[in-house]
């Protein structure tokens, strides 16, 4: 098997109008899909986009529902959420009272007797509240300073307390 200037030409040809690696190795004969691929790329032929990722780009401006979302980074979605004023108080819930509108963190430990769960409203599309996200979900490449902390919480606590 070789790669004669006849070869190279319908290979060069064919790919050109978007047939498959395994369409043209058929086509050809003598060849099979591997090495089509392999001339195809040391030949430096224009690499095609799969349809599949095509079909990936497109969803990624979409959320579940369907609608149109504003693509924001992760990093500014979490600021986004330390910086909004709408901080409701906890609201304790025990395991029986938990249901679909209610933060499911949990509080303590399941063997202590003051063990809860948050209770506060989640934010869309999550199962916990403003804060237990920011816990839950740490941003990509978190440096340490972006880092929330224990001894964070409660000083954001209380300048959301005094904001309001």
């Amino acid at each position: 098997m070789g790669w004669d200037k006849e070869k190279v030409d319908k290979l060069t040809k064919l790919w050109g109008k978007g047939n498959t690696a395994s369409q043209i190795a058929e086509i050809i004969g003598d060849v099979t899909r591997n090495a089509v691929i392999g001339k195809a790329h040391r030949l430096n032929l224009a690499t095609r986009i799969s349809s599949s990722s095509i079909r990936k780009n497109k969803d990624i401006s979409k959320n579940f529902v369907g609608e149109k979302i504003k693509k924001q980074s992760r990093k500014s979605k979490f600021k986004s959420l330390l910086l909004d004023k709408n901080f409701e108080p906890e609201n304790p819930k025990t395991l029986e009272e938990l249901n679909e509108v209610t933060c499911r963190w949990p509080i303590g430990h399941p063997d202590e007797k003051e063990f809860y769960f948050c209770g506060r409203n989640p934010e869309k599309y999550f199962p916990y509240c403003k804060l237990h996200i920011l816990y839950a979900f740490q941003p990509k490449n978190a440096k340490e300073e972006d880092i929330v902390t224990e001894e964070d919480v409660p000083k954001f606590i209380e300048k959301k307390i005094k904001s309001a």
